[in-house]
């Protein structure tokens, strides 16, 4: 990062022979801040170390014009002072990035941005990628663990969105100890599902702790549980409950879990969209197969999986698909209607196979059978090898112990995709 600060120091003043300007003091009548609006007079005077009515010298003048470029908030500074007036002229570094908490038991929000900003006031939310604010917030949340008798190190590291080039996010996380969620009061659970929602949790724990995700990822994982053994309308409650605590050389973070289980309920019909790739006799088939032991949930989920992956061999990659449920109390019976939204057809646009020789590249463009401007088959793109080396024992011997590793870069306004396989040796 480029920062660059100027001084102008103008005095309209008589100086005596004996005393350099820079040891001069001198009281401004005003202290004034130009060029980025993002911050309050109050703030930069915070920033800066300033008071009204102090008296400076030259040197606290560039000491003050060092301080406030150190934050990296800014790309450039230049200060002037005629003798009355002492004016900074700010220009804000750009980009600045916003703030993410990690793994840290601490709560994001409005009361913990005010917390950093009255220690930082120059903290609105953003920081610079490396030094300055950085590693002041990095140092502030350190502190506050420390308040909690927590003993971690945080790291500040760039994110990004969307695969962007570059820093998205700054992130602050604990690297040491690990950090971990632990459920230490559970409700509403039933005695014989007891065990099986007591190993969802086990092994719920074993995942690192994720400030935005955890509470989420706990109802996900027990709502799923439920489901899968036909208790569709469950409902389930996470919660922070408590201050964490060092165990196991882990940070434990307590959570509390509330469940109401609903009623068990027979699965029933279930009806695929009309069009689907997927037909209804295909879909029955896959629910009725004996051979298949599955949960009703796990058979829902494979046959909408399944219903997907049909509509993505047409070249429909943006496809949603859904279940909205039926229920018939007086049958113990839940009945599911498959919705789908196909969105538009992409299409190929070109393929090419990296890390293989000559002979084996025109072996493997002879065989692809998707020309330019065709629909684009994700799941077959995505297991070309096992098509072509099923039909080619003599080639499956020779690609023997390679993986296929494809990536796809779609146009979402031409719906073109651009396919580059890559065949790797583990």
């Amino acid at each position: 990062m480029k920062q660059s600060w100027w001084v102008s120091f103008a005095l309209v003043l008589t100086l005596t022979a004996a005393l350099p300007a820079h040891a001069q003091k001198f009281q401004p009548k005003s202290i004034q801040f130009t060029g980025d609006p993002e911050y309050s007079h109050e703030e930069m005077m915070a920033a800066a170390g300033l008071k009204a009515g102090e008296t400076l010298t030259y040197a606290d003048m560039n000491d003050v014009s060092k301080k406030l470029m150190a934050t990296g908030v800014f790309a450039s500074l230049l200060f002037k002072f005629d003798g009355q007036d002492l004016v900074f002229q700010l220009t804000p570094e750009d980009p600045l990035y916003p703030v993410r908490i990690v793994n840290l038991p601490l709560t994001p929000g409005k009361d913990l941005d005010a917390k950093l900003h009255a220690a930082l006031p120059l903290y609105h939310g953003k920081v610079p990628a490396e030094g300055g604010l950085n590693e002041q917030v990095r140092a502030a949340l350190e502190q506050m663990l420390t308040t909690q008798g927590l003993k971690a190190r945080v790291v500040a590291t760039p994110g990004t969105n969307g695969g962007a080039h570059g820093a998205g996010w700054i992130g602050y996380s604990i690297t040491l100890p690990q950090v971990r969620p632990d459920v230490t009061k559970l409700d509403g659970v039933s005695a014989s599902l007891a065990d099986g929602v007591q190993q969802v949790l086990k092994d719920a724990e074993k995942d690192a702790y994720d400030t935005s995700a955890t509470e989420q990822n706990l109802v996900q994982a027990i709502a799923l549980f439920y489901q899968d053994r036909g208790y569709p309308a469950v409902k389930v409650e996470a919660a922070r409950a408590g201050a964490p605590t060092e165990a196991f050389e882990a940070i434990r973070i307590p959570f509390s879990v509330a469940v109401d289980e609903g009623r068990f309920y027979k699965l029933g019909t279930v009806t695929v969209p009309a069009g689907s790739p997927l037909t209804q006799a295909d879909a029955d088939k896959l629910l009725t197969n004996k051979g298949m032991h599955l949960q009703p949930g796990e058979k829902l989920r494979g046959l909408l999986g399944a219903v997907k992956t049909g509509y993505g061999t047409k070249g429909y990659l943006d496809c949603k698909v859904a279940l909205k449920p039926s229920y018939d109390e007086a049958a113990d019976t839940v009945n599911y209607t498959i919705t789908a939204e196909p969105g538009p057809v992409f299409h190929l646009a070109y393929v090419k196979f990296e890390n293989v020789g000559d002979n084996l590249r025109r072996v493997l463009m002879r065989n692809w059978p998707m020309m330019p401007g065709d629909a684009f088959n994700e799941p077959f793109a995505a297991d070309y090898l096992l098509h072509l080396t099923a039909a080619d024992p003599k080639l499956g011997e020779a690609l023997r112990g390679t993986v296929e590793m494809m990536s796809t870069t779609t146009d979402q306004q031409t719906h073109d995709v651009n396919v580059v396989i890559r065949i790797e040796k583990p």
